[in-house]
């Protein structure tokens, strides 16, 4: 349905034209037509980024009566961010409506200042419930004659701990109210103030699950090795010059430490975490907004209320706990039919929830190669390449032409390209030579004793899963039977009957003397160096104890190896 063929107040609809509004999402086909008509109340199942502020905003400034210098509808909101994002589009949508107002009110800004704003006469509110709550105590603010109530994302509300507030809000405004619930999901709080508060309700339901994620590519990458998390999340972005996206971390420690690491490697980068004060939290909203960050790293919580349309991925660096925040999260990218890619950084326990996910968002989530050294080089390079092509002559440079023509006519055009790429390339080049591959398939080839890390020293100790052996046992042993108590302990993989560890090459003849021979929770052990196993190996064969080890753990000598003689 186009929005033309809806019965708006021409106003609203020339707004909607110098928006480029043309075409309803499938919620809004559904709510605002029937908004319009009835003055009955609604539930809608949405998710974000499937056109929900429109669909309950464009019908009440189509109700709303200037004259009337009062509170006419009040939307509540989770965050001080929506609050103001709906508030902006509301004003955008009311453009050519004189004399409307639309006042946002929310926590953490001058409460004195909102109170004046009220004082001018409002029409429209968007409020979070616990500053709406405060200027109705201190009568600031009437909703005795409200028309309409909107509980926009009711159940992250609940989940924010709200639901005082919002009862205390509905039971001081007038039982004729119109009641419009917009919710990503309906658990049994949500359908609790539904039954409480709301009459004979219309029901919208979307096809949320694939509306909010239908025109996006679902992607992931398998970690072996929970160590290389981080590097794959590098190679990701080192692989996708133009990222702009949002790494979501499962902690605030978590969110901290991939941001603080992302900075200190030379990426545009920067957290949203619970530890930041409003204006800390605003300044690096906006700077996102403004795109003078390439990364947003931060947690679902501190994530709420961003409203940013362009965002090209969307990274799970850890998968939430519940499919509807994965498309909640997923839901921020590919926006207004652009192209979105959602990524999952996932290690092998998280097959099943992948799964599950697939059956969920009904679309396959391809599993991608980690990316290569040369194959991100080469991205970078054809980057750098596209940045010189498209780049616009600045005039005032034609003075320095004759100086700099001079400077370089010993170069050639080959010559001057090799330069030229080699001192704005060579970091990536430099670093990507350097490092091994952790693809999955390379690292279960490692993982099986082939290869050390480069600078590491691969070593056997005849103790594994069936001892009871865990990494942090295995990382007590080497600091107890060393001098220093700190080594920098790199792979380790625990078979069933044995395991391999890495330490650097330095400490090899530290760790071949001490750990010869030791007990270990009465199980006579013994260190070696690894050797690497051949291409051929039988895989069978790498979960058996070595020759001079027996099972126990005790020494013997080895067994003769016979072979049947042909009849």
């Amino acid at each position: 349905m186009k929005f033309s063929e809806i019965k708006l107040n021409k106003n609203i609809l020339k707004s909607l034209k110098e928006l480029d509004f043309k075409e309803a999402t499938p919620v809004q086909e559904q709510a605002i037509p029937f908004l319009l008509e009835k003055n009955q109340d609604l539930i809608s199942l949405a998710q974000t980024g499937t056109g929900k502020t429109a669909a309950f905003g464009l019908p009440l400034i189509n109700k709303v009566d200037v004259k009337k210098k009062r509170p006419q509808s009040i939307i509540l909101c989770p965050t001080r961010e929506l609050c103001l994002q709906i508030s902006k589009d509301l004003n955008l949508f009311a453009s050519n409506i004189k004399d409307i107002r639309i006042t946002p009110i929310y926590g953490g800004s001058d409460i004195r200042k909102q109170m004046r704003e009220l004082k001018m006469g409002s029409h429209i509110v968007v409020g979070t419930p616990g500053r709406v709550l405060d200027l109705l105590k201190r009568k600031n603010l009437e909703l005795n004659k409200i028309e309409s109530v909107v509980l926009d994302e009711a159940d992250e509300m609940l989940n924010m701990g709200f639901k005082e507030d919002i009862d205390s809000i509905l039971e001081g405004t007038n039982s004729k109210k119109q009641i419009l619930l917009f919710s990503a999901t309906m658990p049994k709080e949500v359908l609790k103030i539904s039954k409480n508060y709301m009459n004979k309700p219309k029901k919208i339901e979307v096809d949320s699950a694939n509306e909010g994620v239908k025109d996006l590519e679902h992607n992931y990458y398998l970690v072996v090795n929970l160590r290389d998390k981080y590097q794959v999340l590098r190679r990701i972005c080192d692989m996708n010059p133009n990222i702009y996206g949002i790494v979501f971390c499962r902690t605030r420690r978590e969110c901290k430490d991939i941001s603080n690491k992302l900075v200190q490697d030379g990426y545009n980068a920067d957290s949203l975490n619970g530890d930041l004060s409003q204006p800390q939290r605003d300044h690096v909203m906006n700077r996102f907004r403004e795109k003078h960050i390439q990364l947003l790293v931060a947690t679902d919580v501190a994530a709420r209320g961003l409203d940013v349309n362009d965002l090209s991925h969307v990274i799970n660096y850890n998968l939430p706990d519940e499919n509807q925040i994965y498309i909640h999260r997923s839901g921020r990218t590919g926006r207004a039919g652009k192209k979105g890619i959602s990524i999952i950084i996932s290690s092998n326990r998280d097959r099943r929830k992948i799964k599950s996910l697939e059956k969920t968002i009904n679309k396959e989530i391809i599993k991608k190669e980690i990316p290569k050294g040369n194959d991100i080089c080469e991205a970078q390079l054809m980057n750098l390449i596209d940045r010189i092509v498209n780049s616009e002559v600045n005039k005032d440079i034609e003075k320095f032409i004759p100086s700099i023509m001079d400077k370089i006519s010993h170069l050639n055009r080959e010559d001057l390209l090799k330069q030229l790429v080699s001192l704005e390339f060579s970091r990536f080049l430099s670093f990507y030579n350097n490092v091994s591959d952790i693809s999955s398939e390379e690292r279960k080839r490692n993982s099986n004793g082939r290869k050390a890390e480069k600078g590491f020293s691969r070593f056997f100790i005849n103790l594994g899963k069936k001892h009871d052996l865990r990494p942090q046992n295995l990382i007590g042993i080497i600091n107890d039977y060393t001098k220093n108590k700190d080594i920098s302990i790199g792979k380790i993989d625990i078979m069933q009957g044995f395991s391999f560890f890495e330490v650097p090459t330095n400490y090899e003849k530290e760790i071949l003397s001490n750990l010869k021979k030791f007990m270990w929770n009465n199980y006579k052990c013994g260190v070696e160096l690894s050797k690497a196993i051949s291409e051929n190996s039988n895989s069978r064969n790498r979960d058996k104890p070595r020759k001079g080890f027996r099972k126990g753990g005790k020494r013997t000598k080895p067994r003769k190896s016979f072979r049947r003689k042909r009849r």
